[in-house]
């Protein structure tokens, strides 16, 4: 009867199996002890979200739940509180009775997608042309960030000025069209102002992105004989992605609450250019503080919709790339072996 006897494990082999649950041990307590660090210094942004952030938002949500402060019709009398409607609100905006705010809405989601459209392809030829070197860049550089600096309100007079009916839009043009009246050319006239204003704030974050390029990519490509078109298509774009989809997630965030440029340049209550923010604006101005709570967190679950949408497609970009980095790198540890077991074997 043969015997099989298990050789005795070598201090290569402790250390390989038998030894791991004490560096296992130090390992968890060292990422343990991280992440209470890490919670420590998140700690105090929490606490003045919760507080900027969370609790109004908690306190719109529970105003949305009241109706506003009128007659009774069970007594006859001007009501002292404001009756609880539970989600009556919400029923008469988004029911047959809310044809304002599904105006509002359609002109919000209009100006966003137009605006930053058209910012974003402004804003990446202002940093091609910031990140060329030329004399007198730094010049080019301060005049494109002009617009970005001039507050929303100034900016507002700036171009309703330029847009009155005997302004600088109609010399320009010739024709006499009132900019800011009800009409689709109200549209305009705020896409145009919007446009001119924001496009240096995507062209400053996409410039950042481009300045990390490395000059040896271009150079590599040029020697290859890759035309300035397929450089900016293979090499710019791809590489500039992350830095472009900021600029856009936050101009996105920011034309959803659009409200002072509309209402100082066309002004308040036209049907042509009224947002959410101005429909909200209206009903808390008349003292219907519950259905201005409903408007107000109907846009924010807008707002937060199209952000986890950009923060989703951000972080399926990054897992995907890591995931190919990882998979490239078990290859490579794979095949190393075979190679040196073949040089052996021959």
């Amino acid at each position: 009867m043969a015997v099989t006897k298990t050789p005795p494990e070598t201090g290569a082999g402790r250390a390989a199996g038998g030894d791991r649950g004490p560096v296992n041990r130090r390992r968890a307590r060292a990422t343990a002890g991280s992440g209470r660090m890490a919670a420590l210094l998140v700690s105090p942004t929490l606490v003045v979200l919760a507080i900027v952030v969370l609790y109004p938002t908690l306190m719109a949500l529970n105003g949305s739940l009241y109706g506003a402060k009128g007659l009774d019709p069970k007594t006859g009398f001007i009501r002292d509180t404001e009756p609880f409607v539970g989600l009556q609100n919400y029923a008469d905006i988004l029911g047959q009775a809310g044809e304002r705010f599904w105006n509002a809405f359609w002109n919000t989601t209009f100006f966003t997608v137009v605006t930053v459209g058209l910012e974003t392809l402004i804003g990446v030829g202002m940093a091609l042309i910031m990140h060329e070197a030329f004399r007198g860049r730094g010049l080019v550089r301060a005049g494109i960030l002009v617009p970005w600096a001039v507050p929303t309100a100034i900016s507002g007079l700036l171009w309703r000025w330029i847009f009155n009916s005997d302004g600088i839009a109609n010399a320009l043009i010739g024709q006499q069209i009132l900019w800011t009246t009800e009409g689709f050319q109200a549209k305009v006239a705020v896409i145009v102002a919007e446009v001119w204003k924001t496009a240096p704030f995507i062209g400053l974050l996409v410039l950042a992105g481009l300045q990390v390029i490395p000059k040896e990519v271009y150079e590599a490509a040029r020697i290859d004989g890759a035309s300035a078109a397929r450089r900016f298509w293979h090499i710019t774009l791809p590489l500039v992605k992350p830095a472009l989809l900021v600029a856009m997630l936050f101009r996105c965030m920011d034309a959803l609450r659009m409200f002072d440029l509309p209402y100082i340049l066309v002004g308040a209550q036209k049907h042509s250019v009224e947002t959410l923010s101005m429909l909200a604006h209206h009903e808390a101005s008349n003292v219907r503080f519950g259905p201005a709570s409903a408007y107000a967190v109907l846009l924010f679950l807008y707002v937060f919709l199209i952000a986890l949408a950009f923060v989703r497609l951000l972080g399926a970009d990054l897992i995907g790339d890591v995931g190919a980095d990882t998979h490239k790198r078990k290859g490579r540890r794979l095949r190393i072996p075979a190679l040196r077991r073949a040089e052996v074997t021959s």
